[in-house]
């Protein structure tokens, strides 16, 4: 069994999945939905019937403090959706304050081509939302 990792953005969704043993994360792809939630469930279902996904980890973006964003709504609001969508799959949410930072300097580091740059960031920090959740439950 997997888990999915999803960095849950207003115009792309980053998507991560773990081995099939849970220990690493690899991202998956990027979703481009335009504040269209039917596109990335509809992607979501093909996904399902691809891998065996029992957990879903979706990226809370808070505020430095911790405080909730105005984003921070928005993605309960998706969480929502997955939680009725998939009632027989946990859904959980990882705090994701600065993964998009770290996704940016591992690409610096990588000497991504800048053109390349927003079509990998949610991916990648769909990745560290779900290394962050595998390190904490293990």
């Amino acid at each position: 069994m997997r888990t999915l990792g999803i960095d849950y953005g207003g115009a792309r969704v980053g998507i991560a999945i773990t081995d099939a043993l849970g220990i690493t994360a690899q991202g998956l792809e990027t979703i481009h939905h335009q504040g269209n939630d039917k596109i990335i469930l509809k992607r979501l279902d093909e996904i399902m019937q691809d891998y065996e996904i029992d957990c879903i980890v979706v990226g809370m973006p808070l505020h430095m403090n911790g405080d909730k964003s105005e984003r921070a709504e928005i993605t309960e609001k998706f969480i929502h959706k997955l939680k009725c969508k998939y009632n027989k799959i946990k859904i959980d949410c990882m705090d994701e304050r600065l993964t998009t930072v770290e996704a940016h300097r591992t690409m610096n580091d990588l000497n991504i081509n800048p053109k390349k740059k927003k079509n990998l960031v949610d991916t990648i920090s769909a990745v560290y939302i779900l290394e962050m959740y595998i390190n904490k439950n293990k």
